[in-house]
């Protein structure tokens, strides 16, 4: 900064683009804290102050401060500041209509409206590295992804205020140099959980629930099913009966190479009837791919789940699943360790128990599909 003398300077920053910005900036001390009050910028923007009317400015701060008057609350209050909130509603109204892909507006007003909230209130021109960092030390190691996206949507709000002079010097959402440096390394640090804890559930089904085509579709059926992965994405319209509201997958598509019959609830049938061509061919896949006659490819499902910020795994839902059984449910653990496919006992006890419990194994289905679309 170049000083003009008694609290008056000049501030030269860079921006994005590489470009030289300069602005007045009047710094004083008060209660022994250091502060420093906006006065314009200077050459630019749609009213430049120029020295001499930055000199003005600087001696009308200083009279407020022999009047024990704070000189920046004097001029939030005669210019209506705004909070952080309203600033990031106005920055998403003004985005929105250039964004074509609805998971990445309904992302953007997450994190504007439910992740920032502690922040909201905030004036606009007093939100600093503190505040920053508040929102981002408990999702920074635990959802790295998730941390460094919430990152950025900060840096673009308040670079956005910046450029509509609610606010000036460096961007405290800034991350080379500055929040990078304040925050563990996340290359050290697992990027996913293996899975959804079961209390989340019904809120990631209501984020599910909007994503359309094969991917959405598949993903919803292995968790309301909790099958693996690749045999909910690779079935054959012939191994459904819709009637009879039974899937059966045959021996040679399953891991432990029997025959593994799941009952189909109806939100499970549901799915397949949203999705369902007229008079498909047996052969057809019941989650076509990109491919003509092809199921989905094996990283369709954990596409689904990047497009909507959630860092855990497709095949972690089983976990999910049988989590949701122990902690939440009476039902016997063999019968959710069947609806899983496991071979459960040793070699004996599996003969002599032949039954597949799937009058059980219905009950259990249906529970668990209330529970994940927040019925019960």
């Amino acid at each position: 900064m170049l000083g003009d003398g008694d609290g008056l300077y000049l501030r030269s920053t860079q921006t994005a683009a590489g470009n030289l910005a300069r602005s007045w900036v009047f710094v004083f001390h008060q209660q022994g804290r250091r502060r420093e009050i906006g006065l314009g910028p200077y050459g630019s923007g749609t009213a430049p102050v120029s020295l001499a009317l930055a000199r003005q400015k600087a001696e009308q701060v200083r009279e407020q401060l022999a009047a024990g008057l704070d000189p920046i609350a004097e001029k939030r209050r005669a210019a209506g500041v705004k909070n952080f909130g309203q600033v990031a509603d106005d920055f998403f109204e003004a985005k929105k209509p250039g964004w074509s892909n609805a998971n990445h507006i309904r992302q953007w007003e997450r994190t504007l409206t439910e992740v920032c909230k502690p922040i909201r209130s905030r004036p606009i021109d007093q939100v600093n590295t503190e505040d920053v960092l508040s929102i981002l030390r408990p999702i920074w190691m635990e959802t790295p992804e998730v941390g460094r996206r919430v990152r950025v949507r900060i840096e673009a709000v308040l670079s956005y205020a910046l450029s509509k002079e609610m606010r000036t010097g460096d961007n405290p959402a800034r991350g080379r140099g500055h929040i990078f440096d304040l925050l563990a390394k996340q290359g050290d640090v697992k990027k996913h959980l293996e899975a959804l804890p079961y209390a989340e559930m019904p809120a990631f089904w209501t984020q599910l629930a909007g994503v359309a085509g094969s991917g959405g579709a598949a993903l919803r059926f292995a968790i309301l099913t909790a099958a693996r992965p690749g045999e909910a994405r690779a079935a054959p319209w012939s191994e459904i009966d819709l009637d009879a509201k039974v899937w059966t997958v045959p021996a040679e598509r399953m891991k432990e190479k029997r025959l593994h019959r799941v009952p189909l609830t109806d939100e499970a049938v549901a799915v397949l009837n949203s999705i369902k061509p007229d008079n498909p061919k047996p052969t057809d896949p019941v989650f076509p791919g990109q491919k003509k006659g092809k199921p989905l490819s094996d990283m369709s499902l954990t596409a689904v789940l990047r497009r909507l910020e959630v860092p855990v795994t497709v095949h972690g839902f089983r976990s999910t699943f049988r989590d949701w059984v122990a902690e939440e449910t009476d039902i016997d653990g063999m019968v959710a360790e069947a609806a899983l496919s496991h071979l459960v006992g040793d070699q004996t006890e599996r003969a002599y128990r032949r039954g597949d419990a799937f009058k059980k194994r219905r009950k259990l289905m249906e529970m668990w599909a209330s529970y994940c679309t927040g019925q019960k």
